[in-house]
């Protein structure tokens, strides 16, 4: 079994890529033309790649406008201070240089007969300034990770916003999982670290400059060898930022398969089936085998940088190391005198340190400008906002048709829905039956306006639904799914999610619940509503499925809406219980307008018309008498169903 697991596993790995880490890799690309000896840009090239650098800095610049705007309006004192402490700490560096080589005077004065009271002035300067720097260096890291909280938390609401507002169609794509996980794994410190990284760089900056007039001061030469110096690891990080982006970006898809493969072997839900097939070993050989492909990526990618940087690193302490021997012969020929010496020595290494520091920052700011920017595609996504022409929703609809409505699914050739045609009136309660993979489902999404149709159009009260507002529509339609989802939250919050714009009241979620028939199971809970629903938390207590459903049906109707859409409601219940359920509904549902889906023919028969969908097709309607009278695709379902019920008589 692990032998076919690790080959099903690593066939994953020439899978196709997606359009984004193909940019990524693009660098690659012209690295290897390169390598062959081929010319990379000719005239024209050339100008290309000069505005797209353009662009590029244009980009980055707008994006270190807004991450200054999200840290500002996150927490303007924290930022205030945070930039404040930076700053001061780096202009400080030149300070202590001057103070030592004041230090270093006064010592030798003292060595050639001076007062000692000399060195009392620049002995405490030195150690002011180290006490400062001290401090700055205790308190910055905590300050930067409150800071990062509170960017985190901004940013990852942005994240959300979009996730909720997104077409429903995206969840359907795995392109939209890959880019929600890129930003969600790389993306939500980014606007901090693009602030941190441009007050760095400013604070690096500030400093390069005090200790490069010191230097200077000292002797003019030295200066232009170390700015020297810092040129082969800015290039190098630029570089980097490149290839840990177009790394990210590719391993997405296979940081994802690893999560569910982790979460599959530690859930409380997976654990019952896991353990049943005595599947763990194999589940844990897959998810080792994906964590040591990453691994291995990593591993290259690792070896890849870590040269880049070497390189860069050797070239630079070369230079770095002829600046010293210059500073010794300096001194051997009696140009520079050892007090200069001394503090030319402190400020070479300190400003080597400084520059190296303004690469890194650099690095960080465009690193995460490339991150930002896959950040800003996905904010993108985000459902704008409708037009002032769109028609508000306030009231019930008296009729809603849907006219040759047909669905396609992203990336699907076989239609899910063709030439639907139907109508549904007022106080209807009509019944969707088939076959699974009939077109169900599908259908009620459409209807509900979470799917737009491909084809055709649904119009209510005369109006397309493309032409009425999304908000108001839907807060008149209420939704359970048959896939519906059990919140890990207080019980009454389960239930009163159905209108989370309205204050919640324990009458109001207790009558939801009695019409269902839940009620009773939610008292004996032993905090009643205020308990949480899952045995994940400290008091928690789980439900069985048959309640689970029930208290999704009552979520349904605490919404109080007077379009109501039940797909298989009672998929969980017993037969005993599904017919109590149908009856209480009928009641409940008197004066609204309901689409009742299921694949059971018992719980619809009392429904004012039921339509048979085959293969994304409405091939009957008409009430249960008229349909088994008709003797087609209905009967024949009804006939099969009610056989099983039915022991044959024995002769």
């Amino acid at each position: 079994m692990p032998e076919a697991s690790a080959e099903r596993v690593s066939g994953r790995r020439g899978g196709p890529r997606d359009a984004d880490a193909d940019e990524g890799r693009e660098p690659n690309d012209r690295a290897s033309t390169r390598m062959r000896g081929e010319p990379l840009l000719d005239h024209m090239e050339l100008q290309i790649e000069a505005v797209r650098q353009r662009r590029t800095w244009g980009r980055l610049v707008s994006i270190v406008t807004r991450s200054l705007r999200l840290a500002w309006s996150a927490d303007r004192g924290l930022f205030l201070v945070t930039a404040a402490i930076q700053l001061v700490a780096a202009a400080l560096v030149a300070v202590q240089v001057l103070a030592v080589k004041w230090v270093l005077d006064a010592l030798l004065g003292i060595q050639s007969g001076g007062s000692v009271s000399a060195a009392v002035g620049p002995v405490l300067l030195l150690a002011g300034t180290m006490a400062v720097s001290s401090v700055s260096s205790a308190v910055l890291p905590q300050l930067q990770r409150l800071q990062g909280e509170v960017v985190a938390r901004r940013t990852r609401s942005d994240i959300l916003r979009v996730a909720s507002q997104v077409d429903l169609l995206a969840f359907e794509t795995p392109s939209f999982y890959d880019r929600l996980q890129r930003v969600q794994l790389n993306a939500v410190t980014r606007p901090l670290s693009v602030c941190q990284g441009l007050v760095g760089l400013i604070g690096s900056i500030v400093g390069s400059v005090g200790l490069a007039v010191v230097i200077a001061s000292i002797h003019p030469v030295l200066l232009p060898l170390l700015l020297l110096s810092g040129v082969p690891v800015q290039l190098a990080s630029r570089r980097s930022s490149r290839l840990e982006f177009a790394f990210a970006v590719d391993q997405v898809p296979r940081l994802r398969l690893r999560e569910y493969l982790m979460g599959v072997q530690v859930g409380r839900t997976e654990a019952n089936e896991v353990r049943a097939y005595g599947i763990a070993e194999e589940l844990h050989h897959r998810f080792d085998q994906v964590y040591g492909d990453y691994v291995d990526a990593l591993r290259r990618h690792v070896r890849r940088k870590s040269l880049l940087s070497l390189v860069s690193s050797v070239v630079s302490s070369i230079v770095l190391a002829g600046t010293l021997i210059i500073v010794v012969w300096l001194v051997s020929v009696g140009k520079v005198g050892l007090a200069e010496a001394g503090a030319a020595l402190v400020a070479v290494r300190l400003l080597a340190g400084q520059l190296t520091t303004i690469a890194s920052s650099s690095q960080l700011v465009f690193e995460s400008g490339l991150f930002l920017d896959d950040l800003d595609h996905f904010l993108a996504l985000a459902v704008q906002p409708a037009a002032e022409d769109r028609v508000v929703v306030d009231g019930p609809f008296q009729t809603l048709r849907i006219e040759d409505v047909g669905f396609v699914y992203p990336g699907s050739r076989q239609p899910a829905l063709s030439g639907v045609s139907l109508e549904i009136k007022q106080g209807d309660v009509v019944a969707l039956v088939g076959e699974n993979g009939s077109g169900k489902s599908t259908l009620a999404k459409v209807v509900a306006g979470l799917y737009p149709a491909t084809s055709g159009r649904v119009v209510r009260d005369e109006v397309d639904l493309r032409d009425l507002d999304r908000a108001s529509m839907l807060t008149q339609t209420a939704v359970i799914f048959q896939d519906f989802l059990r919140y890990q939250l207080p019980a009454g919050d389960n239930i009163a999610l159905g209108r989370a714009d309205e204050p919640a009241t324990d009458e109001r979620i207790m009558a939801a619940a009695a019409t269902v028939g839940v009620d009773e199971a939610l008292r004996r809970l032993p905090d009643g509503l205020a308990t949480i629903l899952s045995k994940s938390f400290v008091g928690g207590q789980e439900l069985s499925l048959g309640q689970w459903q029930r208290v999704a049906l009552a979520r349904a109707l605490y919404r109080d809406a007077p379009f109501v859409i039940l797909d298989e409601p009672s998929a969980s219940l017993d037969p005993r219980a599904e017919h109590e359920l149908f009856v209480s509904l009928r009641s409940m549902l008197r004066g609204r307008t309901a689409l009742y889906i299921s694949h059971r023919m018992s719980t619809v028969r009392e429904a004012d018309r039921i339509v048979v969908l085959h293969e994304g097709r409405v091939v009957e309607s008409g009430s249960h008498e008229e349909l088994i009278e008709l003797g087609g695709r209905y009967a024949e379902l009804f006939r099969l169903q009610a056989s099983a019920f039915i022991e044959p008589t024995r002769g």
